[in-house]
């Protein structure tokens, strides 16, 4: 009888596994030890509950006692959730692509019985196909190859040693300068798909990250065309199968390059950085499409996303009933069924793509990418009430699974968007989900003053990462600059001193993992964005907000030492180091909005409304009341409210603007302040 060990553990996807045959570890020291004492190598698959191949290779491989007892007799096997362990995953993802294989999950990495990896892959079919060996085959070509080869082992263990080791010292490289960034954002057009928006080719990622930079750099350096192609990769995202045009929410990404095929699961952080950015981008083009689709995805995140507690889960299953997709796709006769034959049901049809045959497999992705454009009020109207219709018979079938953990990291960027997109469309309510998420956070998944990564059924899980204190951190300024509320502020200040403490990277920086996460072979240290922003991206904005609220110079420091740290990487492979280079455009001239006034007062939602119509990513937002002092250091010092109006100032650098006292012109000159005439260089990408 087979000892899998997964029943006790939380992860709901190692509860997937816990009925295989295969005698699975969950990632510890005990199972190396046993690797150790059997000198047997270690296989390690890496794979997370909503992932549609994961599921795929279990029931071809993991779930057959022939493929067991193979992995059983020749490995010692370990079962990881990235989401639960991303500093696991993160290790040896980066040791497959050194390898020179594309990543992805699930993973399905080999390695010796002390942690280091030797090979790898991803997806291992149980016949040979897709150009790839069978499973089985691998399982005993490695094992061979590890019996027999050890100079062979010995060689591709030291070399992704020496490349997974962190390099602390990236080379001396100029700084940054405007025209240099503009430069590397024009240069990024090449990369566009110019009709369906995106980057070119498939498959489609939203890529929100690379899409910000573009969006910024075209605000600052009045670049048309990047504006242009962020509006457009956005309509299309908005309007293409990816969407989930009756309950809100995206999936994680399209396997065409028209963004009209997903793969149906849906992520907490894609959307999450989706809900943030098409905020940012409706605050310039007051777009009634974005508007609505922020308002559906938060209708989606409160509905089906909520734990108890107040924190957001993880993510929602690609497949259900053992097929991907099958909650979210149509017949056309179900549809029928439902509408009728009436006008406004031929109307549905046309504008979201209801045919006999169907546009996937022979089913219905509802999408409007053949009908893009808005159409009229009643028209729209109509179409809500179809919508509402199917959404209510859809309710009825089976759902996909739910990976109800909690993800700090994840959580944080949840928080941030609801915040802003609360602060930017005056949706109090929505601020009042980013606070109790917040809370949640701060009540539960904090132990002996630390935080951790992963909370479910009252168990943390995962030492806190980088990037849980990162996003965190950023919650917690946004949740201050909104609200007024100094705790915030302190707990960005406490937070950031733990990192400072625990993951400092020494030349600059930060470290994924904390110095005292003692289970992982290295901790690696990057700054390239992956699905998310890097935590050292995201630092280097949460420097530079906490230097212009509290004045502390030690924070400018520190974000100047970080850059420098990084931008040689950046430099070299910009498209890869979008997130940080965003943050060296706030580096470079921090913007500030100081009002003094009250923020509580009769006045203020008109200010508000003026900051809410015009995008200024990065930009900081300072009340004062009238009787207190913004920092000594903030270039808006000793500034008043004039003969006892509200009255604003617009800081770039260190230079302030003449007194505000209409919001009307501040509006005005935010849009006349924000841009920067350069001459674009040529720089690489």
């Amino acid at each position: 009888m087979a000892l899998n060990r997964l029943s006790e553990e939380t992860s709901p996807y190692l509860q997937q596994h816990k009925h295989n045959p295969v005698e699975w570890w969950p990632w510890c020291q005990e199972a190396f030890e046993e690797a150790q004492r059997l000198d047997k190598p270690v296989l390690l698959s890496v794979g997370y509950a909503a992932c549609h191949w994961c599921h795929v290779m279990a029931h071809e491989s993991f779930e057959k006692e022939d493929t067991a007892e193979l992995m059983n007799r020749l490995f010692i096997n370990i079962k990881v959730d990235r989401e639960e362990r991303p500093d696991v995953d993160t290790l040896y993802m980066t040791a497959l692509q050194e390898l020179g294989e594309q990543g992805g999950w699930p993973l399905t990495m080999f390695l010796t019985p002390d942690g280091m990896p030797f090979f790898g892959g991803t997806y291992f079919p149980d016949k040979p196909r897709f150009g790839k060996p069978s499973f089985k085959d691998v399982l005993v070509n490695v094992a061979r190859v590890y019996a027999q080869e050890k100079e062979t082992i010995a060689q591709n263990t030291a070399y992704l040693k020496q490349r997974l080791t962190p390099r602390l010292n990236y080379g001396a490289a100029p700084e940054f300068s405007e025209a240099q960034l503009a430069a590397i954002a024009a240069k990024f057009i090449g990369a566009i798909d110019p009709t369906n928006g995106g980057l070119r080719g498939a498959p489609k990622f939203p890529n929100t990250t690379i899409f910000q930079f573009l969006w910024r750099a075209g605000l600052r350096y009045n670049l048309k065309t990047c504006i242009e192609e962020v509006k457009n990769t956005l309509l299309h995202i908005c309007q293409g199968g990816i969407y989930d045009h009756l309950g809100g929410g995206f999936s994680r990404y399209t396997v065409d390059e028209r963004w009209l095929v997903p793969h149906f699961e849906k992520m907490l952080y894609d959307n999450a950085l989706l809900i943030e950015f098409m905020t940012e981008v409706w605050k310039e083009t007051q777009s009634d499409r974005l508007k609505t689709r922020v308002a559906e995805t938060i209708g989606w995140l409160k509905r089906d996303m909520i734990v108890p507690g107040g924190a957001f889960a993880a993510s929602y299953d690609a497949d259900s009933e053992g097929e991907e997709g099958k909650f979210y796709v149509w017949t056309a006769r179900e549809i029928t069924d439902i509408l009728g034959h009436g006008e406004e049901a031929a109307i549905f049809a046309q504008t979201y793509d209801v045919t006999e045959g169907g546009n996937w497999e022979g089913k219905t992705i509802l999408n409007r990418l053949k009908a893009l454009a808005l159409l009229n009020g009643g028209e729209e109207r109509a179409m809500d009430e179809c919508r509402a219709k199917l959404f209510a018979e859809r309710e009825r079938r089976v759902k996909p699974g739910w990976d109800d953990k909690v993800l700090a990291d994840w959580n944080g960027l949840a928080i941030r968007a609801l915040a802003r997109a609360g602060d930017a469309f005056a949706q109090p309510e929505w601020i009042v989900l980013a606070a109790d998420a917040y809370g949640f956070v701060k009540s539960r998944m904090i132990e002996n003053g630390r935080l951790f990564h992963s909370w479910r059924d009252g168990k943390l899980k995962g030492p806190a990462t980088a990037a849980d204190y990162a996003n965190i951190i950023s919650a917690a300024l946004v949740l201050h600059q909104v609200t007024g509320e100094a705790g915030y502020l302190d707990d960005a200040v406490e937070w950031t001193a733990i990192m400072n403490r625990h993951y400092d990277a020494e030349q600059g920086g930060y470290y994924f993992a904390a110095d005292d996460t003692s289970d992982l072979i290295l901790r690696p240290l990057s700054a390239s964005d992956d699905a998310v922003p890097n935590a050292n991206a995201t630092m280097l904005q949460n420097l530079a907000d906490l230097y212009t609220l509290t004045g502390d110079a030690a924070y400018l420091k520190r974000a100047d030492g970080l850059l420098t740290a990084f931008q040689g990487a950046a430099q070299t492979m910009a498209i890869g180091y979008t997130g940080l280079l965003s943050g060296a455009l706030t580096l470079i001239s921090p913007q500030s909005i100081a009002i003094a006034g009250d923020r509580a007062g009769p006045d203020a939602a008109a200010w508000r409304r003026a900051l809410a119509e015009v995008s200024l990513p990065g930009a900081t937002v300072q009340w004062v009341n009238p009787d207190e002092d913004l920092p000594a250091s903030s270039p808006a010092f000793g500034k008043k409210a004039i003969d006892g109006k509200t009255t604003a100032y617009i800081c770039f650098g260190p230079r302030c603007s003449e007194p505000i006292t209409d919001p009307a012109i501040l509006k005005d000159r935010l849009k006349e302040e924000r841009a920067v005439s350069v001459q674009v260089a040529a720089s690489p990408v």
